[in-house]
């Protein structure tokens, strides 16, 4: 299997849930809780910024007692050892890749542990609450920070880049995705049509687990490893 000279991963909420991250849509997840209309959309934002400020401070808070798990360490360990080139898209908002290790990383929906001011567009790693009054420090205006995330209407980050790295994939792994959020949703079908062997490393089905050439079903702390094992060693 060291064949393949650019790996493309796809990582989503599944990854990180044996850690204890809370997923989006499972039963249970984090939209049977809140309406993501109040607190993942500019809209809401607008309208409640402190409902929204709260919901990513106690996501904030939460993520300090999180660890990463097996499945981000074999990542981890595949970029570290494969001769050939592996990228990383997440995503995930959380840091847990880069607990594990990993360095070739592309967040395309932002990060929790960044924060953005929507007046001069400076980021900033951010640990600490945001609160409404809470000044950029480039800038010190108040009123505009808030997370680093890309939100519901909003554009994901580095698209550009994503493509480029799609284009050149000879073997794109999706890992712990749902398989019904555009735009990387469509990676699969990008990937193939590129040339790249496709692979699912998934609890279960997803809703594209039909355009993948190979679907191993199980827990990512389970599969992934395995599947990392028999890339290294194959």
């Amino acid at each position: 299997m060291n064949r393949y000279q650019h790996i493309v991963v796809l990582t989503g909420a599944g990854l990180s849930a044996e850690s204890g991250l809370s997923t989006f849509r499972d039963k249970g997840g984090i939209w049977s809780k809140y309406d993501y209309c109040d607190v993942a959309t500019p809209e809401g934002f607008a309208r409640d910024p402190a409902l929204v400020l709260d919901f990513y401070n106690q996501r904030r808070q939460g993520h300090a007692h999180v660890a990463p798990n097996a499945a981000h360490v074999a990542l981890a360990r595949l970029e570290r050892e494969h001769p050939g080139e592996v990228i990383i898209v997440t995503q995930n908002i959380d840091a847990l890749h880069e607990a594990a290790g990993s360095q070739h990383l592309i967040h395309m929906h932002g990060e929790l542990l960044k924060a953005l001011c929507a007046v001069c567009g400076t980021r900033h790693r951010w640990e600490e609450d945001i609160a409404g009054d809470t000044p950029c420090p480039k800038c010190a205006t108040t009123g505009g920070m808030r997370p680093d995330v890309v939100w519901f209407g909003e554009m994901p980050y580095h698209m550009e880049r994503i493509a480029t790295h799609l284009s050149a994939a000879d073997l794109f792994i999706s890992i712990g995705t749902s398989g019904n959020v555009y735009p990387a949703a469509g990676f699969v079908a990008e990937a193939r049509m590129n040339g790249a062997h496709t692979v699912e490393l998934n609890l279960g089905p997803s809703e594209s687990s039909s355009l993948f050439a190979e679907a191993i079903h199980g827990p990512a702390t389970e599969v992934v490893p395995a599947y990392v094992g028999r890339l290294l060693t194959g």
